[in-house]
């Protein structure tokens, strides 16, 4: 089976050396990039299955990279943050970051997100949801990832949201902890504090324009419930 490729982006060669042995013996290929100019070059010669990209670059930031990477490709993303900085998780995640995971992770913490998200990265290619499914005035399109208004207003949806989208619909009108949706989305659970999924719902709702949150209901000291009628395939 051909080794999965990833894209490690951060300015520390130290980093960028220590993560391109670790992952190499780990069974990936991996190409480093030092700012966004390299990282260009090599998307346009390479197409990775997961790329590691670090928020404080010289140049163009990691926000601006994922943003614009978001802009035409699902590749799963992991952002590199500073030490406990709530913030730029949740701006990671608000430009289409699929995860994150603090500078001072573990090579072996790392190497465990990447398999989760590539397992769920094959689970979506390999169209466990591979329908049109309609939804009040949606058309969530499965195999191209959007969400369709019926005004026609398309959305692009990033892998995370895309399986958040999928987990609630296949839990509709049940309440589901954001352990549960962590496990699903993310492959992990949750710190009692993190509040990357209330970002991830929040974007989602954003998505639905479900302002008034009764589409997707907070189910105190609960989780989070996604009420629905009645879905349809088309």
């Amino acid at each position: 089976m051909q080794s999965k490729t990833i894209l490690v982006v951060d300015d520390s060669e130290d980093i960028r050396d220590a993560l391109s042995e670790y992952l190499g013996r780990s069974g990936f290929r991996v190409f480093t990039a030092e700012d966004g100019d390299e990282m260009w070059k090599v998307l346009q010669q390479h197409q990775p299955d997961l790329i590691v990209l670090d928020i404080m670059l010289p140049g163009d930031d990691g926000f601006t990279l994922c943003r614009e990477i978001r802009q035409h490709s699902h590749v799963p993303i992991i952002m590199l943050t500073a030490v406990c900085d709530e913030i730029d998780r949740i701006a990671g995640l608000e430009v289409g970051a699929d995860d994150y995971i603090t500078k001072t992770f573990s090579p072996r913490e790392l190497l465990a997100r990447i398999k989760a998200l590539l397992r769920r990265s094959q689970y979506r290619s390999e169209g466990a949801l591979s329908r049109r499914i309609r939804f009040l005035d949606w058309t969530f399109e499965t195999v191209k990832r959007q969400l369709i208004h019926i005004d026609g207003d398309t959305i692009q949806l990033s892998g995370a949201d895309f399986s958040l989208l999928s987990f609630l619909l296949q839990h509709m009108n049940q309440t589901v902890s954001r352990d549960d949706i962590a496990r699903f989305v993310w492959g992990r659970d949750v710190d009692p504090l993190e509040r990357g999924i209330d970002v991830q719902i929040s974007r989602l709702r954003k998505h639905l324009r479900d302002e008034d949150r009764t589409l997707i209901l907070t189910v105190r000291n609960k989780g989070y419930m996604l009420a629905l009628e009645h879905i349809s395939d088309c």
